[in-house]
């Protein structure tokens, strides 16, 4: 292939296409990620006008089912749509961190945490290839927020980045191999991620292994010489005359390696060739199976936040029921921008109560009537009241995490007409429930659902399905106490991640901080009980076995989460983190032997000395419960760990070279001698607990220069040999 032709290859045709280069066919490629979105191609359209296709719950409702088979059902689902459509590449799963409530495109992302989000992402991903069709995890890397989205600079610690950010991508890439890895439109630490050698070569190809394409976000590339420099693949959208020009100018010239070059082209071409020899010819799909798929996520995504009494479920002949909202007629089923799915069909939570209740129905749209939605309520055995955010969208962020004040009113409203008023919300991202959650007995996290999402709200209001979701992010009692709010969205062109690894609820573990709704939350109609925990090591990782029991009437799930802590450490660390979870389907009165296994790279830290991954050794605790914040069962044990020594050198610490065993006794030894030989009195006080305090914190070549000749650069060197 000429130089001229790899240039071409490496940029795309039009917006979804790849281009048709020296016998290298195109391939399509399309929004995802809860929905196949084919733009409809002609003159007029809008640009999010596309084909009909299921929009199943995004992933904030998606990741609330913490369930990993379920999802790659869905990513399954999404496979023979994409066949079907003849579409290559699905530009999704997105596994950024919802570092803030406020991200525009939380929706669109799993949770808080890095390893819920990479279990849950690479069954998505496994699901979707199992097709024949690619993935495209997105966006790497730290692009938690929309504002100034396509310039700001996610400035980040290495620990917090290798821990936090990266840590879900490491996962899914090494376990389910994406076709595709997209990069962000920011810039890390200053360095666009474009452009960025150290992410996209060092740490994504070199590290972890990655061997398919990246591609770029739509727009994403400042420098297209520079991007192929740093390990870009493919720069999207085309066409991209200028940039491929340039290229081949930079190769001639010899300013940019023709291996360099060479190696991005044969990477597309390969990607399109894999997705030809997938290709089955006249595929089609059963839509209302995936309708019913879709309805089946929805409902185990939904989240039961409060049920006092025991209001819910109701019964199907409940008397009269008052659905008050217009979200209830009009769903928000899905968030704005390139995710936004044309649906096959569409279901809203009124028309699907009124058909499972034998009773009265009626309805208020109540946001600018309150007075007639209170009457209604009043008259009515219960209120169901439907409310929720108004927007959420890729290129913005949120404001607040309020309610509009019109909602907020009619809650109040309602529930001061009707003691048993139920709220379902609508929202893509969390909203603050307080204070006005103590006036009403039951509150229904809804999310957005997709396209199924009334029927699923109908099924848990009346028991058809026992509420299993839980939260994957923290719900605050109010913004400001998110561990976020100080350092976001970041000025001048700078986001400071300055909450470091304490992200989510790590924050408010370690500030003790009062939330509204704690991470991993969620209530059902049944009880659980736990016992008999045991935690062994096996190959340097953590099996755990403990008993749950459904103690209640009714069948339902658990989402047993484990989660570790290591309080004598030698860094500083959140007060537990989640390492596993599961989620078991039991039966009313059914016990069994839940098993989870932490392994060893979940266990370990980012060791910025080292520069590597570090099990530290160490008596962990290990607690097994419903959510972060109720843990019902808690063991120790003790992990050997890795070989983490550090080497000492003169400028480490009193402290540290009598915390190093070897160390320790070669300074001990080097000071005898030197008080014995009237070496000054800064080695005879060596010995004295007082003066060692204050000396403690010297980097032994500081002390070496009071201590003067008898501490010489041959001793210096001698102490080293001896130590190291």
């Amino acid at each position: 292939m000429e130089i001229e032709e790899q240039a071409a290859l490496t940029s795309g045709a039009d917006f979804w296409h790849t281009k048709a280069v020296a016998g290298v066919p195109a391939a399509m490629v399309t929004d995802g990620p809860h929905g196949v979105r084919k733009q409809v191609v002609g003159e007029g359209l809008d640009l999010l006008a596309s084909e009909p296709s299921t929009c199943f719950p995004p992933a904030v409702a998606m990741g609330s089912t913490w369930d990993p088979q379920l999802i790659r059902r869905v990513g399954e689902a999404l496979g023979d749509e994409c066949r079907a459509m003849d579409v290559a590449v699905l530009l999704g799963p997105g596994i950024n961190l919802k570092r803030t409530p406020l991200g525009g495109r939380n929706f669109e992302y799993f949770s808080e945490d890095p390893i819920l989000t990479g279990v849950l992402a690479t069954e998505w991903v496994a699901g979707l290839q199992s097709r024949g069709v690619g993935a495209s995890l997105k966006h790497f890397a730290i692009n938690s927020q929309e504002t100034d989205r396509m310039r700001v600079s996610a400035d980040v610690d290495e620990r917090t980045l290798r821990e936090l950010y990266l840590r879900a991508f490491q996962r899914v890439v090494r376990r389910a191999r994406p076709w595709t890895v997209m990069c962000s439109y920011n810039r890390i630490n200053g360095v666009y991620a474009s452009q960025n050698r150290w992410l996209l070569t060092e740490v994504l190809r070199d590290e972890w292994g990655y061997e398919g394409v990246l591609v770029s976000d739509w727009g994403a590339v400042v420098d297209r010489v520079e991007a192929v420099r740093a390990g870009l693949d493919l720069t999207m959208p085309g066409p991209d005359d200028v940039g491929d020009r340039a290229l081949a100018a930079a190769v001639r010239d010899g300013s940019l390696p023709a291996a360099a070059l060479e190696t991005a082209a044969t990477r597309v071409e390969s990607l399109v060739r894999r997705a030809l020899a997938n290709v089955v010819p006249s595929s089609t799909y059963d839509a209302d199976a995936h309708h019913a798929l879709a309805r089946e996520v929805a409902g185990r995504g939904i989240v039961l936040l409060k049920n006092e009494g025991g209001l819910l479920p109701l019964s199907p002949d409940e008397s009269s029921i008052a659905v008050i909202g217009e979200q209830a007629r009009t769903p928000r089923y899905q968030g704005g921008g390139s995710s936004l799915i044309n649906p096959t069909r569409l279901d809203n939570a009124l028309d699907e109560i009124t058909a499972q209740a034998t009773g009265t129905v009626r309805f208020a749209p109540g946001y600018d009537d309150p007075d007639a939605a209170a009457a209604l309520a009043r008259e009515s055995s219960v209120a169901i009241v439907f409310a929720g955010s108004e927007e959420e969208t890729e290129g913005s962020d949120r404001t607040s995490l309020e309610l509009p004040a019109a909602h907020l009113t009619l809650i109040e409203r309602v529930a001061a007409a009707n003691p048993r008023t139920i709220v379902v919300l609508s929202n893509g991202a969390v909203v603050r429930t307080a204070p006005w959650d103590a006036a009403v007995p039951a509150l229904v996290e809804g999310w957005l659902l997709g396209q199924a999402g009334g029927g699923a709200i109908a099924d848990v209001l009346f028991g058809v399905v026992n509420p299993s979701g839980r939260l994957t992010e923290t719900i605050p009692l109010r913004l400001a106490d998110h561990p976020s709010h100080l350092d976001f969205p970041g000025e001048q062109g700078h986001v400071r991640y300055g909450e470091g690894i304490h992200v989510g609820y790590r924050g408010f573990d370690a500030r003790e901080q009062d939330v509204a709704y704690p991470f991993g939350f969620g209530l059902s109609y049944t009880t659980f009980a736990y016992s008999g925990l045991s935690v062994s090591t096996v190959d340097g990782g953590l099996e755990v076995r403990v008993t749950v029991a459904n103690t209640g009437p009714r069948d339902g799930r658990e989402v047993v989460q484990v989660y570790t802590s290591l309080g004598a450490s030698r860094v500083r660390r959140a007060p537990r983190e989640l390492k596993a979870f599961a989620n078991v389907p039991l039966a009313a009165g059914e016990s069994a032997e839940v098993v989870l296994t932490v392994e060893p790279a979940d266990l370990a830290y980012w060791d910025v000395d080292l520069g590597r991954w570090v099990v530290e050794a160490g008596e962990y605790t290990v607690a097994v419960g419903a959510s972060s914040r109720d843990l019902r069962v808690e063991a120790t044990v003790a992990v050997a760990g890795d070989d983490e020594r550090r080497a000492l050198t003169a400028e480490s610490t009193i402290a540290e070279w009598f915390a190093d065993p070897r160390g320790a006794q070669a300074l001990t030894e080097a000071f005898a001698a030197m008080a014995a030989a009237g070496g000054g009195t800064m080695a005879q006080s060596a010995a004295d607990p007082e003066m060692f305090s204050l000396m403690a914190s010297m980097p032994l070549a500081r002390v070496a220069s009071f201590i003067g000749g008898a501490f010489g650069p041959d001793t210096m060197d001698a102490l080293l040999k001896a130590a190291n």
